[in-house]
């Protein structure tokens, strides 16, 4: 009564795992988190299909770019190891049962014999698996090389690496695609070559020598075994794509909201925020607990489904093939054999389609892996889809929806034209409008030249960063005529400088390596020279020479980091300085210096701040009224002379620290 009750659980099990992954699938399609929602309302579409091998073709033409290159002598190393590897095996077999043959007639001399070749076969076969491993090693770091140099070589053309995270809302998280998305791409096609092609050739091989053994009738079986259970199981792993493209999503947001933590922590410690800050870390942790459960609840019932078909029936199908020719009383094959003949005969065949039983379970599991595959391939290939289409000058990103005017002219990203002349900024009705199709000013038209210093004025929200922004060919145009220096002639400087990795030397010549300031003449004294104009040579000598590495966003206090930034812009010496904010931390006569020694270098300020003081080092206004007009006009003298005697009112003589800065 045991063998009926356990194949009725067997059967109970298998019916019950099958109903719980379709169930989980279509439960999983519902989009419970916002991360996967928008997944779904762009319909992407996770699969071992045509899809997946057309995004797979475009990003394998990328591993190996050539017929002849390193990828593929490592391909072929692990090729020829996996074919060494499957005669070895054969060999164990072979001479495995010859020593059992010599245990059994306990013949001494044959199993010395046996044991003495096994021995001289241990470091053959040892180097031929690690070879094996090592080649799979070596094609991975390959294949990641080649895509993260791909992929880096778009994401760093141009301006793209600003604009997919602040003009392109497809793609959130770059830099867990870039890193870690990329490196796991990778790994699973190494892996999945070797797990698609091992059992392969062990089938190919092993069906070879069954046929000899036992007859075509067991090979033919087992392969036909392989079709529908490959079936069925791809059927029922199809969600596992899905849950892998959700799963990084929710990574990816969860490392974002912990760096975001880090990165604002003074902030947050100031507004003692930590309850609503550990309540939104622990929302979406929880978020992703709640994703990785479901997804552990479906490989469950799915590996319950795996390992009884993949595994358990493989080998029950096994024993029945070898079984037939050994327990047919009709078959004349071991009319003449002994025991020992037949007991051999028996093992040798058994382990041989045991062999190929486990070849046939891991192609049938190797299905797990392709589905995972398939996620991964679908992020890299979207990921490279946004990089074109913005170095291309196509974004996509959600649009306001308002009440359009009448007669509004429809707005079209890149309608602008861009022309590039020296000595000139020329706006003729270029309109300033964001991204996200924010109408701030219609049409703007100004023209400065060199030495036409210009003040920018206006409310919060009115187009002053977003004028500086189009200048800087970061966003769009969106219809009119820009004329404009080439990049290399404009310099912007915000109010909180960006300090690079490196030495101090690095911070001022930035983004000048240390090579080329040294190409273009300018010696490490020149460039105390610069600090000097800027009243911090004392960096030089406190911080330990101009080689010193430091964490220079906390060394530097908010004073000499945009007295820093200045003496970067005297180094540079560009057409016109964008000057935004930049030394709202600085005195007001140390200012004053700065501005003055500006003009004398030839550098033309288009400047936004809200002293008075700085107005008597322009020529010209450009003033925003907060409601889409604007005024661009000469500044008088009246107004000239009113931002010097504020000057003179609130300076004072500068004596700047020497010592180690403190905390803001």
């Amino acid at each position: 009564a045991s063998n009926p009750l356990g194949a009725a659980t067997t059967t109970s099990v298998l019916v019950l795992a099958i109903y719980l992954a379709l169930g989980r699938d279509k439960k999983e399609r519902t989009p419970e988190n916002p991360l996967f929602a928008k997944a779904a309302a762009r319909e992407k579409r996770v699969a071992v299909d045509g899809v997946f091998l057309k995004r797979f073709s475009r990003l394998f033409k990328i591993l190996f770019p050539t017929l002849f290159c390193a990828e593929t002598g490592y391909a072929a190393m692990v090729a020829a190891s996996m074919i060494a590897r499957t005669f070895c095996d054969l060999w164990q077999i072979s001479n495995g049962t010859s020593i059992e043959r010599a245990i059994i007639a306990r013949k001494p001399e044959l199993f010395g014999k046996y044991i003495s070749r096994f021995v001289m076969m241990m470091l053959p076969i040892a180097l031929i698996n690690n070879l094996l491993k090592y080649g799979l090693w070596r094609m991975s770091l390959g294949f990641r090389k080649r895509l993260t140099n791909y992929l880096y070589k778009e994401y760093l053309t141009g301006y793209t690496y600003y604009k997919v995270g602040n003009l392109d809302n497809r793609i959130s998280n770059a830099d867990q695609l870039l890193t870690q998305d990329v490196e796991r791409f990778c790994t699973s096609v190494s892996d999945l070559y070797s797990n698609v092609s091992k059992p392969l050739l062990d089938i190919a091989i092993y069906a070879r020598q069954l046929t000899r053994a036992v007859g075509p009738q067991g090979p033919t079986f087992m392969l036909c075994y392989l079709v529908v259970s490959g079936a069925l199981l791809t059927r029922l792993r199809r969600p596992l794509g899905r849950f892998t493209v959700t799963e990084q999503q929710l990574e990816g947001h969860f490392r974002f909201v912990n760096s975001r933590l880090i990165t604002h922590s003074e902030e947050i410690a100031f507004y003692n925020g930590k309850d609503r800050e550990k309540m939104v870390v622990e929302s979406t942790f929880q978020a992703l607990v709640r994703h990785l459960s479901r997804a552990m609840n479906f490989r469950f019932s799915v590996g319950i489904v795996d390992t009884i078909i993949a595994k358990y029936l493989a080998t029950v199908v096994g024993y029945y093939v070898v079984s037939r020719p050994f327990l047919d009383k009709n078959n004349t094959r071991h009319d003449n054999s002994t025991h020992g003949e037949i007991m051999e005969d028996y093992y040798r065949s058994g382990r041989m389609l045991l062999g190929m039983a486990t070849a046939v379970g891991r192609l049938v599991l190797s299905g797990r892996e392709l589905n995972r595959l398939a996620g991964f391939t679908a992020r890299v290939t979207e990921l490279i889809t946004v990089l074109k289409d913005l170095n291309n000058g196509r974004y996509t990103r959600t649009m306001v929806t308002g009440k359009p005017e009448d007669n509004a002219v429809p707005l079209v990203p890149n309608s602008g034209k861009l022309i590039t002349a020296d000595h000139v900024v020329h706006f003729d009705k270029v309109p300033l409008v964001t991204p996200n199709c924010d109408v701030l000013v219609k049409e703007l038209s100004f023209k400065i030249e060199s030495g036409m210093n210009l003040l920018v004025s206006g409310p919060n929200g009115c187009g002053k960063s977003s004028l500086f922004r189009i200048l800087g060919e970061l966003w769009p145009m969106f219809g009119g005529t820009l004329t404009k220096p080439a990049q290399q002639h404009l310099f912007y400087i915000p109010q909180k400088p960006y300090l690079a990795l490196g030495t101090l030397r690095d911070q001022v010549i930035y983004p000048d390596t240390k090579e080329q300031c040294y190409a273009k003449g300018t010696t490490d004294k020149d460039l105390l020279g610069l600090l000097s104009q800027v009243h911090l040579q004392y960096l030089v000598d406190r911080e330990g020479g101009w080689d010193a590495i430091s964490d220079w966003a906390d060394v530097l206090s908010g004073g000499e980091k945009q007295r820093v930034a200045m003496a970067r812009l005297f180094y540079h010496k560009p057409q016109f300085a964008i000057l935004d904010e930049c030394t709202s931390a600085v005195s007001v006569d140390v200012e004053g210096f700065m501005y003055t020694h500006s003009r004398t270098l030839g550098i033309t300020l288009v400047t936004v701040s809200h002293r008075k003081t700085l107005w008597q080092y322009h020529e010209h206004i450009l003033q925003f009224d907060g409601r889409g007009g604007y005024e661009f006009r000469e500044m008088t003298e009246e107004e000239k002379q009113s931002a010097i005697s504020m000057q003179e009112a609130h300076s004072a003589p500068s004596h700047p620290s020497m010592s180690k800065k403190g905390k803001k």
